[in-house]
């Protein structure tokens, strides 16, 4: 039996007193390991201040034209929907909102699987997008992903995420 022995046969050359010290040790650590399985954590809200819908030719346009302005650098969310409707499109997170909307989501020039599906398939002219600024946008876009679930039974049409 290598490396296998019994915690009686391996003290048994200590002192009572050592074993005991042992004892309370192996105790504590047992029970810090079961706090460790049994762990909550506790997420602060997180507070969204959306912008207002703007149409997909007004963020097409370029700023000095008029057109609208995404956060600069700045991580976010954002949402998709057709301009009389509840439901979403596409919901998204970024790490740089205007990169994210401008370039991917509605100009096409760096990789966005859901703006690629919707400039094929939707007209785009009826399109309504709006963001919020957030320093956690993974963990507000899966409570956004969850709640239209819960609310419409399924995830937006041009959803990339497996939820």
């Amino acid at each position: 039996m290598s490396g296998h022995h019994k915690f009686s046969e391996l003290t048994k050359d200590f002192t009572p007193e050592q074993n005991r010290r042992i004892e309370a040790q192996v105790e504590k650590t047992l029970a810090e390991m079961e706090r460790e399985r049994h762990s909550e954590i506790h997420i602060p809200p997180i507070a969204l201040e959306w912008s207002q819908w703007h149409w997909w030719q007004d963020i097409e346009r370029d700023a000095r034209q008029g057109g609208a302005v995404a956060p600069n650098g700045q991580p976010g969310v954002y949402e998709v929907k057709l301009a009389d409707e509840r439901k979403l499109l596409a919901i998204g997170r970024a790490t740089d909102l205007r990169t994210q909307i401008k370039q991917g989501l509605v100009r096409g020039k760096i990789h966005h699987s859901a703006g690629k599906r919707i400039r094929a398939e939707e007209d785009v002219d009826d399109i309504g997008i709006r963001w919020a600024v957030t320093d956690r946008p993974a963990a507000v876009a899966e409570e956004l992903h969850r709640r239209h679930k819960g609310g419409f039974g399924g995830l937006p049409k041009y959803s990339g995420q497996a939820r």
